[in-house]
């Protein structure tokens, strides 16, 4: 989009999430390629006080809180052109008449894919110490475990399941490396020798689940993923195995794992759950071998500016008239999230 005028941009999303977002170096640099208000942050499209904005926009920058953008936004923004996207997923954010329009759309997401691989990581470090069971036991007995009581315990020769070689699968596989692990990984669209290539063996998912210690979830919400792991399945991960969750939680039949971990067969980490959050009177709250989060494996306080600085180096590409570099086209909305 070179040209020597300069492209008016709107921010689009909660107004709460701009400063982290975009800091003032951030903003200096986006005031040095486009005409933009950070004092103008649109929620509602409807609003006639960001009626003139709207009317100029050639780029929208977005974020949560952002509304659905559809054919109604074209309506008000006639000359919107490009879409960038500083948050994860645009799934639920595109409307068929933008892809139609041929609006161009980039995400952060490879930015928060980031943060949700350390987490798992950290978490996978953890469970293999048992660290959340022997914090529930220290905190009644005030009693050091007996060597007895941790034999199986550790982090050496851990078997780690991926499900997922997403962009935070494939971010979890690289931090994976250094650690004494073996490491399973099962994407029906990885052929072997990338798997290799990723630091894994691939597996069939059922031969991944016997043989795992930990299992870690990294798979997009899509119709073919839906409850993937069901009450089948999870009958199958060993006795006193871990699943971790930091995808979605439709990826799991939530009864099915509610009965697992119920029984105390199974423990679990999870980031995300169905519903979300969870019921109030949801036995998983209590649960010793369960550690529930809410959703913050994602990129949460100064994380965001990562977010926000990927999508400034878009715009300076967009008006230097380069590719975008984080582009999503509609034809991968099939298999990612």
């Amino acid at each position: 989009m070179p040209s020597a005028q300069l492209p008016r941009v709107v921010f689009a999303m909660d107004p709460v999430h701009l400063p982290l977002l975009f800091p003032p170096p951030l903003i200096a640099r986006l005031r040095k390629v486009a005409e933009i208000d950070p004092a103008l942050v649109v929620r509602d499209f409807t609003d006639p006080a960001a009626s003139p904005a709207l009317a100029r926009a050639e780029v929208l920058i977005t974020g949560w809180g952002c509304p659905h953008l559809d054919a109604d936004t074209l309506a008000v923004a006639p000359r919107l052109r490009t879409v960038l996207h500083a948050a994860g997923s645009v799934r639920s954010l595109i409307g068929e008449a933008l892809w139609q329009g041929g609006i161009a759309v980039s995400s952060a997401v490879t930015g928060n894919a980031l943060p949700v691989a350390e987490y798992a990581l950290a978490m996978i470090l953890l469970t293999g110490k048992d660290a959340f069971a022997h914090r529930e036991r220290f905190r009644i007995t005030h009693a050091y475990p007996l060597p007895a009581e941790t034999a199986a315990t550790g982090n050496l020769g851990r078997r780690i399941g991926i499900i997922g070689a997403s962009r935070v699968g494939r971010r979890l596989l690289e931090l994976l490396r250094p650690f004494d692990f073996t490491v399973f990984l099962y994407d029906p669209y990885v052929a072997t020798a990338e798997a290799e290539a990723l630091g894994a063996r691939p597996l069939p998912l059922e031969d991944l689940l016997r043989r795992s210690d930990i299992v870690s979830l990294h798979a997009p919400d899509i119709p073919e993923t839906r409850h993937m792991l069901d009450r089948d399945r999870l009958a199958l991960v060993r006795d006193g195995g871990v699943l971790i969750n930091t995808s979605r939680g439709a990826l799991v039949d939530h009864d099915a794992l509610t009965d697992e971990l119920l029984s105390g067969r199974l423990s679990a980490v999870l980031d995300v759950t169905e519903p979300e959050p969870l019921p109030a009177g949801s036995p998983l709250y209590g649960l010793p071998n369960v550690f529930l989060t809410p959703h913050i494996a994602g990129s949460l306080g100064n994380e965001l500016e990562r977010l926000g600085r990927i999508v400034t180096e878009e715009l300076e590409r967009l008006v230097a008239g380069l590719p975008l570099a984080h582009e999503v086209r509609r034809a991968d909305l099939a298999r990612v999230a």
